[in-house]
């Protein structure tokens, strides 16, 4: 069967009141195996990715005009739910991270690689520019950027950092934008290059 037929086999399914109810449950169980498969072990129960399952549904039904066929319906189904169940973790953790613990002076201390795992060379590399970029944190960064960047790095997005200090996210990324740009030229004025800071995030 060739995708094409496949992708609309399910699309007039699932427009059709008499087999939308079958093709529903059919699609329902293909997104519950590949959810399970990916999220299971990160959502710590079953009662999340059903969740998300069922609101993958409603969301699919109501953005089928937007399946354009570039490729297979049941990969684009699961993408929505994917993208679907990635924002519903990252809610559930911003919930419980605390704005006030990140604003701790130790919050953005910045790891080290583990040189037993990298090539001596690299492992020295590496370093030198993390600790260049803690100094340019400390040093180059207003308190109101550098709160914004921790919480960034702990994984906070600027939607919920927007939310919880009564601000909107025009302004949050103005702050953030305008923190990376200090950074930025205070790794070029350190003689740094764009490639050199390539490896900063692998």
């Amino acid at each position: 069967m060739s995708a094409t037929h496949e992708d609309n086999g399910w699309v007039d399914r699932l427009r059709d009141p008499t087999l939308q109810p079958q093709a529903l449950e059919q699609l329902r169980d293909l997104l519950l195996r590949g959810l399970r498969r990916a999220f299971l072990s990160k959502a710590s129960d079953d009662a999340f990715v059903e969740d998300v399952t069922q609101d993958a549904l409603v969301r699919i039904l109501d953005r089928l005009d937007q399946f354009e066929g570039r490729s297979r319906f049941s990969t684009w189904a699961m993408s929505v739910a994917v993208r679907l169940a990635t924002s519903e973790l990252r809610r559930k953790r911003t919930r419980d991270i605390s704005l006030d613990g990140i604003t701790d002076g130790n919050a953005l201390r910045i790891e080290f690689a583990d040189e037993s795992t990298e090539q001596p060379s690299a492992s020295a590399e590496r370093n030198s520019l993390l600790s260049k970029l803690q100094e340019l944190i400390d040093e180059r960064l207003t308190d109101r950027q550098r709160w914004a960047i921790q919480a960034l790095l702990n994984g906070v997005p600027i939607e919920e950092i927007a939310r919880r200090t009564d601000s909107n996210p025009n302004a949050v990324y103005k702050l953030v934008h305008d923190a990376r740009t200090r950074l930025k030229q205070g790794f070029e004025q350190a003689g740094y290059t764009a490639d050199d800071l390539v490896g900063l995030s692998q």
